[in-house]
């Protein structure tokens, strides 16, 4: 039963007004009520006093069996729910399975061939997946798009270097770094002439040219997937910069047929000055297109694959004005669909205050920071529970978790500061607080069965309430593209929980214990969901 949609029809229909779930707020002391609604937005449409507009809802609202009672408080109306009624529709729910809402596509990770997946390139990629996690929740089909960087210059100079100083095995054994350190040294060092033109043939299809391009890519994705592997992450098309080169001559012909490119410094571009934005480079004079040029191929690609409803790219905020001229160009150009794309911003990682550099010598790899986490998780196993079963499977959860929970509880267009140490705490707002309180939950759970339904106390009812939220807290971060709304409600149900278990005894033997344990287990489920909408493992045993 959802009470809050309920509730807000029966408002609407009273004062013959729109009124959205959005305008309810739920009061932090249970002495305010359930649920309640500031009628201040309401005044000017009635022409009338907040406060008597909250009394004509109650007086409309009073006699509904939902309701235990309405207050009014100045220009709040309180909404009191019969709690064993609501309790019973909460607590004994089934999963519903969403209808088709339509796709979603996923522009996500993106890291750059033959270069580490350093921390720069976390936030993309568990954003997305999270993203698309809730998305699925909701009743969409996503489909996630690593958007690789396989195609530019840089791999002119990379096989020049290889073709100069690189052994085969070296790279094969230890792909990554060693690629790594045949394109820094090619800039100390190598020719900038042979570079281009080793480029030069790869675009021209050398067959040797794309046989080192290829071989790179292979090892390069072997090593990503290893990375993709431990965050849970899965990619329904792995399409790199690559994949549109045969794409982009369509694209500037139909920028031609709507006469929109426009000669200016050598270059191809399309005038948005009516929209108050610079003008989109689409091609130089040379025929070589850029990087709008194969983004603009990729929109029309997916839309004419997919058949998106709505098409989202996430990416760093300093891109933004990159989206906003893409969808600017399609516009122009006369499709009927760029208003649902979506530019997905992110801040950035920092370290101590400063921006985690990828320049040479600096580059702070993933890998080393999961393996970390890892290896300080699995040393506070030993502390604490030595005998535990699969430590090293239940350490791998808990570090990585809690390397994924401590960037999603932050706001996503946020710059977050990073602390392995404070990430992995077992107290606080970390994830492997949540993870722990989940492993109570079914510790518990194994001394009974859950029972019948019932709310005997104060503590119990705002545990019903939050179990309630759960679907609303999805809707509401799908709509924003906001995962850290799930992070903070798994954070505060545990927190609720925690503070029952404290107080309460829930296994006791007696009449209540089956109707307390339902609620353990409808928290557990909670808990559980939560966490894997964020992509975080729920262990059963820590």
């Amino acid at each position: 039963m959802d009470v809050k949609q309920l509730t807000e029809t029966k408002i609407a229909e009273t004062l013959n007004l729109p009124v959205t779930t959005e305008q309810f707020e739920y009061p932090k002391q249970l002495e305010h009520g359930d649920l309640a609604l500031p009628c201040f937005r309401f005044a000017k449409a009635l022409k009338t006093s907040p406060h008597q507009i909250a009394q004509s809802i109650q007086q409309a609202l009073q006699a509904d069996e939902l309701y235990a009672k309405i207050e009014v408080v100045g220009g709040y109306v309180n909404f009191f729910f019969h709690r064993e009624k609501l309790a019973a529709s909460i607590l004994l729910a089934k999963p519903v399975t969403q209808p088709y809402q339509g796709t979603v596509t996923i522009d996500m990770s993106s890291p750059n061939i033959a270069k580490p997946f350093s921390m720069g390139h976390l936030r993309s990629t568990i954003i997305g997946e999270s993203l698309a996690r809730m998305y699925e929740h909701v009743g969409f089909r996503t489909v996630k798009i690593n958007h690789l960087g396989d195609w530019g210059t840089q791999f002119g100079k990379l096989i020049s270097a290889y073709k100069t100083w690189g052994v085969k095995e070296e790279i094969e054994n230890n792909p990554i770094p060693e690629l790594l350190t045949l394109y820094v040294r090619f800039h100390e060092e190598g020719d900038e002439k042979a570079g281009r033109r080793w480029f030069k043939l790869l675009e021209d299809g050398d067959d040797e040219a794309v046989q080192l391009w290829t071989w790179f890519k292979s090892e390069s994705l072997k090593e990503f997937e290893k990375i993709y592997h431990r965050l849970g992450v899965r990619f329904d098309a792995i399409t790199g910069e690559s994949f549109y080169n045969d794409l982009m001559g369509a694209v500037v012909d139909v920028l031609k047929e709507k006469r929109l490119l426009i000669e200016s410094d050598d270059a191809q571009v399309v005038l948005l000055e009516d929209q108050n934005l610079p003008p989109c480079l689409i091609q130089k004079n040379d025929g070589a297109t850029l990087y709008a040029t194969r983004d603009l191929a990729a929109a029309i690609y997916r839309k004419e694959t997919y058949a998106f409803t709505q098409s989202l790219y996430v990416v760093g905020h300093e891109q933004s004005l990159h989206f906003t001229q893409i969808k600017a160009v399609l516009n122009k150009a006369g499709f009927d669909w760029p208003d649902d794309m979506e530019h997905v911003p992110f801040g950035l990682i920092r370290s101590e205050g400063k921006k985690m550099s990828t320049r040479k010598g600096t580059v702070i790899l993933l890998e080393d920071v999961l393996d970390e986490a890892v290896a300080l998780a699995k040393k506070t196993i030993q502390e604490k529970n030595p005998e535990l079963p699969n430590a090293n499977d239940v350490a791998e959860q808990i570090g990585v978790g809690a390397i994924i929970f401590n960037d999603l509880k932050n706001d996503r267009i946020l710059d977050i500061d990073f602390s392995l140490e404070n990430s992995l705490r077992f107290e606080g707002e970390t994830g492997p607080y949540v993870q722990y309180t989940h492993a109570r939950t079914c510790s518990i759970l194994k001394h009974g069965t859950p029972g019948e339904p019932s709310v005997s106390s104060d503590l119990e009812w705002e545990m019903v309430m939050f179990i309630y939220r759960f679907e609303e807290t999805v809707r509401i971060a799908v709509r924003q593209k906001n995962p850290s709304l799930i992070a903070r409600y798994v954070l505060d149900l545990a927190q609720s929980f925690n503070r029952y278990y404290s107080q309460v005894k829930i296994v006791n033997d007696d009449a209540g214990q089956g109707s307390r344990l339902l609620i353990v287990d409808a928290v557990r489920s909670k808990l559980q969901s939560g966490l894997y909408l964020l992509g975080v493992t729920a262990p059963t045993k820590m």
